[in-house]
């Protein structure tokens, strides 16, 4: 039986889409590192609020480019659709993160820049990527009908039609 998500013939699309998700998260993760850290030193705002504020700026810029590079290959679902999933996945990616920050200032009692930026944009940052990854592929930005393969669910849930049959 093949595997739905990972086949041999698929690894190097997957590696190309890994490189490029990197990528544009390497910019946005600058965007949200600079104005996070805008928001905390220069206008003294709480730590999950300059946290959330920085990510919502820096969520933009990641959706232009996992939209549009990242993957551009993939079905386009619509502007809306997406758009609205991305933030959706996003928000949880973002509790995620806030967690991390939160159980370090809140319940660790690690508070001062070097405490927040680690909790809040390595640790945080690394653990809502795995799950944006994975929702952007699944869900945003589906693959086209052609590139799923056979029984591999769509953006729906739904399965697709059997491309050859099994053998019995």
């Amino acid at each position: 039986m093949r595997s739905v998500l990972v086949t041999p013939e698929r690894l190097p699309r997957l590696f190309r889409e890994l490189a490029k998700f990197g990528t544009v998260g390497g910019a946005a993760y600058v965007v949200q590192l600079a104005a996070t850290n805008l928001f905390w030193l220069a206008l003294d705002a709480p730590p999950l609020a300059g946290q959330a504020l920085g990510v919502l700026i820096a969520t933009v810029v990641a959706f232009l480019g996992n939209r549009f590079w990242t993957f551009g290959h993939r079905a386009r679902t619509g502007l809306a659709r997406e758009y609205v999933l991305f933030f959706v996945f996003n928000a949880i990616g973002l509790g995620i993160q806030l967690a991390c920050l939160g159980i370090s200032v809140y319940a660790l009692g690690f508070d001062g820049p070097l405490a927040r930026n680690i909790a809040g944009n390595v640790v945080g940052v690394g653990a809502g990527s795995v799950f944006r990854f994975v929702s952007y592929k699944l869900w945003v930005f589906p693959p086209r009908p052609e590139e799923r393969p056979a029984g591999a669910p769509d953006a729906a849930g739904t399965a697709a039609s059997a491309r050859r049959a099994e053998p019995s």
